[in-house]
């Protein structure tokens, strides 16, 4: 038997038929051998997992680099982010990440500018979701499918009134409707919805103004549970209508499990992801000051639980972070984590970081999702989705050997040492004990954290095309 480079051993291996004792071998960067250890073949370098879990690289399919832009212009900021969120990536167990291209120009004529952002500032491969908001957007998106985007996010009525300095333009029904029937015909194509409704939200941001709140459970009033409802309704209707698929990004409330669950058995293609924050914080969490305001906001218990029963069900089949980094002055507008509710950018820190442990720590942990499934859902299914199956999100024979080692028992508590990103200094997990934390994480075959410690430089990964000519690349 030819030796590999690497193996792991003596580890409970997650792979899509169940989960094994044994191993993982790698060489040149691929899985070569999955199995008991008797099975593996020798290796350059054997890492002891010391019974732990090895799984898949999480993939985090919802993050906005560039959005240090308000720091530098938005070709400084992706490469600025790009180096430090992908490093803090590595250190939580993320390997693969999707991020959203966001500016008014087309796309299309800085496509050798984003990939090689990428390729040199990065340390993990990546691709590209296209935020559709201008209209010289709507008439590049075939072009952009052949440069291997195929997932394109649009603000369905959103975006009229809130952050203005983003500078996105809102989309009414009927340029929903062309983006779905353009992207019907796209092979492994799907529009992304961020589903909420401003036209009432901004009717419920006034009444709450003149009361005098400015509290974290007046951002959730703001936007209340009816408004993401009436817009996955909506998105839900003219997917089916087009023919085409959806994805709905960050949805936060229990009325939104039940209403993709109905469309899904009626045969929609409407698909759901949920983060972290919602899975594990409410509204009524009122330490979290600014830091705790996100778009769409926090909800209560009950939302929280029909969560988790989505994803342990199959209804939401995805999970991301939609982490947004911001310097932490500029997040709270200068005026502390108690300051204007109002005035504080909306967003959340780290998640690419703190995305494994939180979900290991509140899924895994408390028993309310099995390993397997959190696997599914966290590496698997947006490998899938996503047009990188079986390249990523899986431990198989020919797979990139992107693996993370999982001790479900170590503990840490989130303080500003706990992050390795641009701005370590507040999200929404600070003060919490997170329970279930990477100890390995290996890009490519080759370790890049052991024991919290870097051991890459970043650059040399690579930009993931989508579907090339209808196949996953591989």
């Amino acid at each position: 038997m030819t030796s590999a480079n690497l193996s792991v051993v003596n580890a409970k291996v997650v792979t899509p038929n169940g989960t094994l004792i044994g191993g993982v071998a790698a060489t040149n960067g691929r899985v070569v051998a999955v199995g008991s250890e008797q099975n593996l073949p020798d290796a350059d370098r054997t890492i002891d997992a010391e019974g732990n879990y090895l799984i898949p690289g999480f993939i985090d399919p919802h993050v906005h680099w560039g959005l240090s832009r308000y720091e530098y212009d938005y070709h400084e900021g992706l490469a600025h982010d790009f180096e430090t969120e992908t490093r803090g990536a590595v250190h939580g167990g993320v390997t693969t990440v999707v991020n959203f291209l966001l500016q008014p120009d087309p796309y299309g004529p800085d496509m050798d500018f984003f990939r090689e952002v990428g390729e040199q500032n990065s340390y993990i491969d990546f691709a590209y979701h296209a935020i559709i908001h201008k209209k010289p957007h709507f008439e590049e998106v075939e072009t952009l499918a052949e440069e291997g985007i195929r997932s394109f996010k649009i603000f369905y009525n959103w975006y009229k009134h809130a952050s203005p300095e983003l500078g996105i333009e809102h989309s009414d029904s009927g340029r929903v409707y062309r983006l779905l029937d353009t992207v019907a015909d796209i092979e492994g194509g799907i529009v992304m919805f961020h589903a909420e409704n401003e036209d009432l939200a901004y009717e419920r941001r006034q009444e709450l103004k003149a009361q005098g709140r400015n509290d974290l459970e007046a951002w959730s009033e703001s936007a209340p549970n009816i408004c993401e409802a009436m817009q996955i309704e909506n998105i839900a209707k003219l997917t089916e209508y087009t023919d085409s698929s959806a994805y709905i990004v960050h949805m936060s409330t229990g009325e939104g499990v039940d209403i993709c669950r109905r469309y899904q058995q009626q045969g929609v293609d409407i698909n759901a992801e949920t983060l972290p924050s919602f899975l594990a914080h409410t509204k009524e969490k009122e330490e979290l000051g600014v830091w705790g305001k996100i778009s769409p906001p926090l909800r209560g218990e009950q939302s929280k639980e029909k969560l988790w029963q989505g994803l342990r069900e199959g209804v939401v089949d995805y999970a991301g972070t939609d982490h947004c980094p911001h310097k932490k002055p500029f997040k709270e507008k200068d005026e502390g984590k108690f300051g204007d509710i109002w005035e504080a950018i909306p967003g959340d820190n780290n998640g690419i970081e703190y995305f494994l442990p939180v979900m290991m720590s509140e899924g895994v942990n408390e028993d309310r999702i099995s390993m397997e499934r959190l696997v599914e859902v966290c590496a698997e299914n947006n490998a899938k989705r996503w047009g990188l199956y079986p390249r990523k999100g899986a431990l198989v024979e020919g797979a990139d050997a992107d693996m993370v080692v999982v001790d479900l028992e170590q503990s840490a508590v989130v303080d500003d040492d706990f992050y390795h990103t641009m701005e370590p200094r507040y999200s929404s997990f600070h003060g919490q004990e997170l329970t279930g934390l990477p100890t390995h994480t290996i890009v490519g075959g080759e370790v890049v954290v052991e024991d919290g410690e870097l051991q890459a430089e970043k650059g040399g990964r690579n930009y993931l095309p989508r579907y090339a000519d209808g196949v996953p690349t591989v």
